[in-house]
């Protein structure tokens, strides 16, 4: 890795920007920790890629810190921001404590990354960017967290094809990145794969 994984504590910087005990934090813990099992589970199983285990853990579970400042009642989150923010939102905060490495996870974990293209014509209300996962550690930061809903307090895991059943609503596109991702995590024949334009296998 080029970058030396820093010592942090996730859950200290969760209950300093959320009260401890809240429905945030809970949240926050919860998945955190569920997308991070997951993510190690596939560390463990993807024994032909090297990985930052270490940053994966921590990131995972900050992965979506901004989501308090969003305006998601069925999620307990009374901010002024739309849900879709809640990637660029949490880049933001964690940029502000130095830890942009942690940061670009926030921003490129949402939906299985967004494109330029897909924010101008869904008109959604994000800077004009790719935010689209690079590192394989943001690849599976993103991939792992497809696997679970914050909305069903992720009570279960999803199967593959019900996560793409889902992302279908969304455009074949966003069903294409899945399924790369999904192969370079789960078959060793991807595993130096050509990479097409937007870091993603081909």
């Amino acid at each position: 890795m080029t970058t030396a994984t820093v010592d942090l504590d996730p859950e200290a910087i969760i209950s300093d920007c959320y009260p401890r005990g809240s429905f945030t934090w809970e949240l926050l813990i919860h998945h955190g920790e569920q997308v991070a099992a997951k993510a190690l589970a596939v560390i463990d199983y993807a024994t032909w890629l090297s990985i930052d285990r270490d940053f994966v853990w921590q990131a995972a579970m900050l992965h979506d810190i901004g989501i308090g400042r969003v305006n998601a009642p069925g999620l307990g989150c009374t901010g002024a921001l739309p849900y879709v923010c809640h990637g660029v939102e949490g880049r933001a905060m964690l940029d502000r404590r130095g830890l942009p490495r942690h940061g670009w996870v926030c921003e490129r974990h949402v939906g299985v990354g967004i494109t330029i293209r897909q924010i101008v014509q869904r008109k959604l209300p994000l800077p004009l960017r790719e935010m689209l996962p690079i590192s394989t550690e943001e690849r599976l930061i993103c991939y792992a967290d497809k696997f679970f809903s914050k909305s069903d307090n992720g009570r279960h895991e999803k199967p593959v094809d019900a996560i793409v059943k889902g992302l279908a609503r969304y455009g074949a596109d966003n069903v294409s990145r899945f399924n790369g991702l999904h192969r370079f995590f789960t078959d060793p024949r991807h595993a130096v794969p050509a990479m097409a334009h937007n870091g993603f296998p081909l």
